[in-house]
Parts: C-alpha cells; sequence; structure tokens
C-alpha cells in the first residue's frame, strides 16, 4: 500500500499565495486520480480541484482562475497552486488519491490547514 504526506499549509495575507504538496510513497502500480478537497470548520468537505486518470482537471467554480492543480509522475506527487487567497479559502486542505498497489485503494492525506487573513 501506499501513504500520502501532505506538506505547504500556512498562514497569507488576503491575495497571497501558497503551494500545497501532497507525495504518495510506496509500493504503487498505478495512479487513477488525484486530487483535493478542504473542509472548513462547520461545513462538510468539498471538492477543489481533481485530475483525472485521463488527465482531465476539475474545480469548483470558487476557485476557477486562481488555483491550479498539477501532478509530477516522476515522483508520485500532485500540487494546488493557490494564488490570490481569500479569507473564505480558510480550511484544513485534504489531499486524496486513487491508486493500485496491486488493488485499488482510495486514500486520504492527514489535512493540512490553510489560514487567511484578510
Amino acid at each position: 500500500q501506499g501513504h500520502l504526506v501532505e506538506s505547504g499549509g500556512g498562514l497569507v495575507q488576503a491575495g497571497g499565495s501558497l503551494r500545497l504538496s501532497c507525495a504518495v510513497s510506496g509500493s504503487i502500480f498505478s495512479i487513477n486520480h488525484m486530487g483535493w478537497y478542504r473542509q472548513a470548520p462547520g461545513k462538510q468537505r468539498e471538492l477543489v480541484a481533481n485530475l483525472g486518470s485521463g488527465g482531465s482537471t476539475t474545480y469548483a467554480d470558487s476557485v476557477k482562475g486562481r488555483f491550479t492543480i498539477s501532478r509530477d509522475n516522476a515522483r508520485n506527487t500532485v500540487y494546488l497552486q493557490m494564488n490570490s487567497l481569500k479569507p473564505e479559502d480558510t480550511a484544513v486542505y485534504y489531499c486524496n488519491v486513487g491508486y493500485y498497489s496491486p488493488n485499488y485503494y482510495d486514500h486520504w492525506g492527514q489535512g493540512t490547514q490553510v489560514t487567511v487573513s484578510s
């Protein structure tokens, strides 16, 4: 099985930028999808961005034009570049990866806090 490690969260002022990383380690045969979700206090976890198996990307309407999801296949790592951050982007961000090892697994990262001050 694989292991997910997230990094890159922190405190930033409104208008600033952060880049989140999520590395998948272990015995991985292939990766199906890689994505990012977030959960703000008192709210449900929501999709932020996702990279599908065919390379298709999906973004929440609230982050379109500001966030970019990308993937480094050699490092089995997914990134989320977040620009023009707003206070409403404050949340715990989780990566989610579906992969074969050789069975199929759908794993969540431990979460990383992103706080945007006004």
